[in-house]
């Protein structure tokens, strides 16, 4: 194989902030090289370097030459699209919702169309430039071909819906789809599945991986979780800090990983059966939470079917299952923001479905909820103190002195200094920020916390700092969590008990070590089999 893309000496600053320190790296023609480090590693500076994005404000040195052009330099510019592309993190932010999947396709393919399309005619567009919807028939063509390439159905119906009637996983093969509409040499994704439970995020990377095969597109694959890194790659590069602490085939970390940092990243994605045991507590008899033959339709759709749980006080409970199979509306309807067509909630035996008024407000002071992603619960213009204290304006008739006193106890629990009282959320790192949600719940007083996707955010390091810190609060307050994810190494690691929905029903329940070790459901199999690093389990297991 030859050279496509070669990193020599690639240092970047960002003001006094060093972002990367003298990395060296290639990629071969054809081969998939993955990325891996945690949140602050460097892995999006070097994205944005890859594509000659890096901001104007920002001072680098060093050279990435790719096809033999200097991405640095003004000429790259015509490289974006055509010899390099792009797979980015989030379809939601990357598709525009006000606009159909084909006019976004159809302006793609006009400003980037291959060869075959050269010598086609203009499609056809509105007063303002814009591709419109009924474009010349070879761009129609092309635009159902590539969705059918990445596995979309209905191809041709699917031109004329929005983002928000899709599904994720959908969403996110569109933005494969356009990634490869230029047949580029080269495609960078970053992050592309992380926001995928795990049976979608399988199927979206056997596509992802089979089309750049077999149209011998080399990748760089920039990803926090080396167990997805693991399962694609033929070489693994270890970012940390800015720089690499360690490259290797998938073989060669597997079973030989020279650097601390690997080791670590590597148990972190296969949790330990024996130290998942030595969690387990002693439970209390008292139910925390317990739910009876709870049922949700919209119009002639049933999203939650009987659903019945119960978590004693002080455990943990999973909530798995695949996207719309009724995580989230149970979680809505547990938390009082949906109300069920029938059936029953209990909360530290309190009936919830049809309170109101200072009932429910005096609810709300136990039962919170932590967002999935604190880049978008936490206001940006608030300070840490304000965002604390702002529930117990609502919740309590604290004096202003005790608030802030509140406030300064939850910033300890939490383990943030006191010196981030006054700073904003820009200012604070995503493992910072969620604990600033947690700590904005205890202020409060909550007793019974809904984790919704509350880690799928974060980088698998700073995923084990905050399980540490959920794992010590539930021990020193008797905490209750009910924890929906679709990462089942988490699951495994944090949770006493799961649950597993399919279709809106509770097909499975038991001790999180029993039902992963002996599933009897079919959905469960099918989650578990779909669970990324299959290859690292099989390596280890052989060495």
């Amino acid at each position: 194989m030859s050279t496509i893309l070669n990193v020599t000496d690639l240092k970047v600053h960002h003001g006094p902030v060093r972002a990367l320190a003298g990395v060296n790296l290639s990629l071969e023609r054809g081969e998939i090289l993955a990325v891996v480090g945690e949140s602050g590693s460097g892995k999006s500076t070097l994205t944005r370097a890859l594509l000659g994005l890096t901001p104007p404000t920002a001072t680098v040195s060093g050279s990435v030459v790719l096809d033999d052009v200097e991405v640095t330099s003004r000429s790259a510019r015509a490289l974006r699209g055509e010899t390099i592309s792009l797979v980015p993190q989030d379809p939601g932010a990357s598709l525009d919702p006000v606009r159909t999947i084909g006019a976004q396709l159809f302006e793609t393919l006009k400003l980037h169309r291959s060869a075959e399309l050269k010598g086609a005619a203009e499609a056809e567009t509105s007063p303002s430039g814009i591709a419109s919807e009924k474009p010349q028939a070879s761009l129609r063509e092309r635009a159902i071909q590539l969705l059918d390439s990445v596995g979309i159905d209905r191809p041709a119906a699917r031109l004329k819906q929005y983002p928000h009637e899709l599904s994720g996983g959908l969403k996110q093969r569109v933005l494969i789809a356009l990634a490869f509409s230029r047949e580029p040499t080269v495609l960078v994704a970053d992050e592309p599945t992380s926001a995928l439970d795990v049976t979608v995020q399988k199927l979206v990377l056997s596509t992802f991986t089979a089309l750049a095969r077999s149209h011998g597109t080399s990748v760089v694959f920039v990803t926090h979780d080396i167990a997805v890194a693991t399962d694609l790659a033929d070489r693994v590069v270890v970012l940390k800090a800015g720089q690499i602490v360690e490259t290797g085939s998938v073989k060669q970390l597997a079973t030989d990983a020279q650097a601390e940092y690997t080791r670590a990243l590597l148990g972190q994605a296969l949790p330990s059966t024996t130290d998942a045991d030595a969690k387990r507590i002693t439970e209390r008899e008292d139910a925390a939470l317990e739910v009876h033959d709870l049922v949700k339709s919209f119009g002639d759709r049933t999203v939650v079917d009987s659903v019945n749980l119960t978590v004693p006080r002080g455990t943990t409970f999973a909530l798995v299952g695949e996207s719309g199979s009724g995580k989230s509306t149970t979680a809505r309807m547990i938390l009082g923001l949906e109300t069920p067509d029938s059936g029953s909630v209990k909360v530290l035996g309190q009936e919830t479905v049809g309170l109101g008024g200072a009932a429910r407000r005096e609810l709300w002071s136990k039962l919170q909820l932590v967002h999935q992603n604190p880049d978008t619960s936490l206001d940006p213009r608030w300070s840490v103190a304000k965002i604390i204290a702002e529930p117990l304006r609502h919740h309590s008739k604290l004096a202003r002195a005790d608030r802030e006193l509140r406030v300064r106890e939850a910033l300890e629990h939490v383990h943030l200094p006191q010196s981030l009282f006054t700073s904003r959320p820009g200012e604070l790192s995503g493992g910072q920020r969620q604990r600033v949600a947690i700590a904005r719940t205890l202020a409060v007083g909550a007793q019974v916390l809904v984790l919704d996707e509350a880690l799928s955010a974060l980088d698998v390091v700073t995923q084990e700092r905050v399980l540490e810190l959920l794992d010590e609060l539930q021990a020193d307050l008797g905490l209750t969590y009910l924890f929906i994810s679709h990462d089942l190494a988490v699951v495994e690691r944090f949770s006493h008990h799961v649950g597993v929905l399919s279709g809106g029903r509770l097909v499975e329940t038991g001790p999180t070590t029993q039902v992963f070790a002996a599933p009897t459901a079919d959905a469960t199999r099918m989650l578990l089999d779909a669970r990324p690093g299959e290859r690292l389990r099989t390596l280890v297991a052989a060495s």
